[in-house]
């Protein structure tokens, strides 16, 4: 269920699951669908996140309303707040404005190594660390010492792939094809200083309207 102003009341703060009035709530990246950290939340802070559109918590070190981000700076822009079946679980949906994590990541489920990143970002921030390496350190490294214009034909050469494959039905290479389409795109993003986020973004933007 999506919860809204007039159905807080609906949630179960009471439950014998939520003796001190708090609910588990879990932050998951509105586009990439990455978890990005979990808190509690009570009655309060439910309704403030809704009329704020930052999500915060109660947090019970400090015996207060918290927002995250308050003192950092990096708030979670809330898209939308739901609850589990059994109304004792929520799932805020938000887009982060700046590393979620203390310490600097995207995650507070990520390692400072990358390890549990989605597999799109990890790839995306392995073709971001090959930017300035050697051309012969690695092929996405060649990419970018050739240039943008390099990557853009590459990008078209693999979309002609993927059409050819398509046309005559040929799912294995279809899947190899796209996979090298994907790749490519998301090293011309790179080039282009933007990410693949970027472009959900703008998938989100044209849903909305």
């Amino acid at each position: 269920m999506r919860i809204q102003s007039n159905n807080v009341t609906e949630l179960a703060f009471a439950s014998q699951q939520s003796s001190s009035g708090l609910l588990p709530c879990i932050v998951q990246h509105a586009l990439s669908g990455e978890v990005l950290m979990q808190g509690y939340m009570n009655a309060e802070a439910v309704e403030h996140t809704l009329s704020e559109g930052k999500v915060t918590f109660y947090s019970r070190s400090k015996q207060r309303l918290w927002t995250k981000g308050e003192s950092s700076g990096n708030f979670l822009q809330l898209v939308s707040l739901h609850t589990d079946c059994d109304n004792d679980s929520l799932l805020a949906l938000a887009l982060p404005q700046g590393p979620t994590c203390h310490l600097g990541t995207q995650s507070c489920f990520t390692a400072p190594d990358g390890s549990a990143e989605p597999m799109l970002t990890e790839l995306e921030n392995v073709i971001r660390s090959r930017k300035g390496e050697a051309a012969d350190t690695s092929y996405t490294a060649s990419l970018f010492a050739a240039g943008i214009k390099r990557a853009a034909q590459k990008v078209g050469e693999e979309g002609v792939e993927v059409a050819l494959a398509a046309a005559v039905g040929d799912k294995e290479e279809l899947l190899n094809e796209s996979a090298d389409l994907l790749y490519h795109l998301l090293v011309v993003l790179q080039s282009s200083d933007l990410s693949l986020n970027d472009v959900l973004q703008v998938l989100a933007d044209r849903r909305s309207k």
